[in-house]
């Protein structure tokens, strides 16, 4: 979890954004595409909104949240960035499909939410990735701590873990094998497993043809 600044203008600053925004980037830019629509799901602050959509101009960027107060946050750094390709903030919520969009997108990106939120939501996030990434190819773009079989749990994503599991007993990092699954059923397959810093992941994937 993070600590926000809220500003005078309801804009929120997150130290969390401000290290691993470029990190995250360097990702983005190697693999969406050059042109098209992305969906980026449970957008925050919305500061990763304005810097991956001020980095990626042929890139139409639609940043959502639920919350009243992050999309507050969003509209106020977007209104200072000012960017074309930066879409109005949504009301998106993954456990109401009723507030999914139904347009096509080429990307759907979605940074650390599904360890602060039950398994419904990844389960959600799947479906409307599904129901989005219609074309081969659609990309699907995870980002967050994760548990893996074989792989030790860095004493921080431990105590990280044992800290969310504390603040909600339905929260906590998730196996990587079951959101794998999860993805699959939808018709998405993960085609890069890339590790980042502070014992992040980011995971990609693709719309099976």
């Amino acid at each position: 979890m993070d600590t926000l600044t809220t500003l005078p203008d309801g804009a929120a600053a997150s130290p969390a954004v401000a290290r691993n925004t470029g990190p995250i980037l360097e990702v983005l830019r190697a693999h969406l595409p050059a042109r098209g629509r992305v969906l980026e799901v449970a957008a925050g602050s919305g500061e990763h909104a304005v810097a991956f959509a001020r980095a990626l101009p042929g890139l139409t960027w639609t940043p959502s949240d639920p919350s009243p107060e992050a999309r507050t946050s969003i509209a106020a750094w977007a209104g200072t960035a000012a960017l074309p390709n930066l879409a109005a903030a949504t009301a998106l919520d993954v456990l109401n499909d009723a507030t999914w969009p139904t347009e096509t997108v080429q990307a759907v990106v979605c940074i650390n939410m599904v360890h602060i939120s039950p398994w419904s939501a990844t389960t959600g996030l799947m479906r409307l990735a599904g129901q989005s990434l219609i074309q081969p190819g659609g990309l699907l773009v995870l980002y967050g701590p994760f548990l893996e079989a074989d792989v030790p749990l860095a004493p921080s994503n431990a105590a990280f873990d044992d800290s969310l599991k504390a603040r909600n007993p339905d929260w906590g990092l998730r196996d990587l094998d079951a959101v794998v699954e999860a993805a699959r059923t939808e018709g998405l397959r993960l085609t890069l497993r890339r590790e980042m810093p502070a014992n992040n992941l980011m995971l990609l994937f693709r719309r099976v043809p």
